[in-house]
């Protein structure tokens, strides 16, 4: 241990308080860029899976012409249009998306002050072993942002944005509530890929083991499919792709398990 320990309770509030501020700063400082770029940020990010030219929906439309089927991926437009029913909504619309593309963007920063605050109060070994967690962890992170955005968000999109309960009714749908829908996909997977990550420190802290993991798959595999359910259009199709990633991060996760385990007994 370092000498970290011996500082007071009040010593340590003093350095959390100050990772905290730097961690805000670089949020603030990323949320301004996004803020100025606001072209890119929209018209090319937000608003990419509202068009048909997205590639999601060229890459099923390809898989439904290959197989003969019609499909709405193959559609000229969705059938909704945006609109903002508020004064200031789209200025709200415009800082909260800056803010959130400062965390998601800013995401491998607020882990390494987070490793920062930590690492002084772990043993060398303990240090050692946890090398590249900010590497792994941010990879992950980005990986489910990116499998969100261009797997969730549009499948979403699609569906809720084309369904009808009668002809009487037309989608107009509040600039709120289609940002919203694309951040929860992102951010919802992103978290999501960090299972592996959670599994490894689970493991080193001896509340799970690769059998308890092995033990409960089937249970694991329900809530899986539970939750891409909720996350996803409600057809099989959309709710497999979902699943298939997840259940190799969980596969993968035993497999992390395992070899913490092992390392453990040849160090004890």
């Amino acid at each position: 241990m370092s000498n970290r320990d011996e500082m007071s309770f009040l010593d340590h509030l003093e350095e959390l308080r100050w990772h905290l501020i730097r961690s805000i700063l670089a949020i603030m400082i990323i949320a301004v860029f996004a803020f100025v770029f606001k072209g890119f940020i929209f018209d090319t990010i937000i608003f990419g899976p509202k068009n048909m030219n997205f590639p999601t929906y060229h890459f099923f439309c390809q898989i439904a012409t290959f197989f003969g089927v019609t499909s709405d991926f193959c559609a000229d437009s969705l059938p909704f249009t945006l609109q903002n029913r508020t004064m200031a909504g789209q200025f709200s619309a415009h800082i909260w998306t800056s803010i959130w593309a400062g965390i998601i963007v800013g995401f491998p920063y607020l882990l390494w002050e987070l490793w920062r605050f930590i690492s002084p109060g772990l043993y060398e070994n303990e240090r050692k072993h946890s090398r590249g967690f900010i590497i792994v962890a941010s990879s992950l992170f980005f990986l489910g942002v990116l499998f969100g955005y261009y797997v969730i968000a549009p499948l979403s999109i699609n569906f809720l944005g084309t369904y009808t309960v009668s002809q009487e009714v037309a989608n107009e749908i509040d600039i709120s509530s289609y940002i919203s829908t694309v951040r929860a996909s992102v951010i919802a997977c992103g978290i999501m890929f960090e299972l592996p990550i959670l599994i490894y420190f689970l493991t080193r802290i001896g509340l799970v083991t690769p059998e308890i993991l092995k033990t409960y798959r089937k249970f694991a595999i329900v809530i899986i499919f539970v939750i891409s359910a909720v996350i996803t259009p409600p057809d099989v199709a959309s709710q497999v792709i979902v699943s298939i990633p997840v259940l190799i991060l969980y596969e993968f996760s035993i497999f992390i398990s395992r070899i913490v385990i092992r390392k453990q007994k040849s160090n004890g």
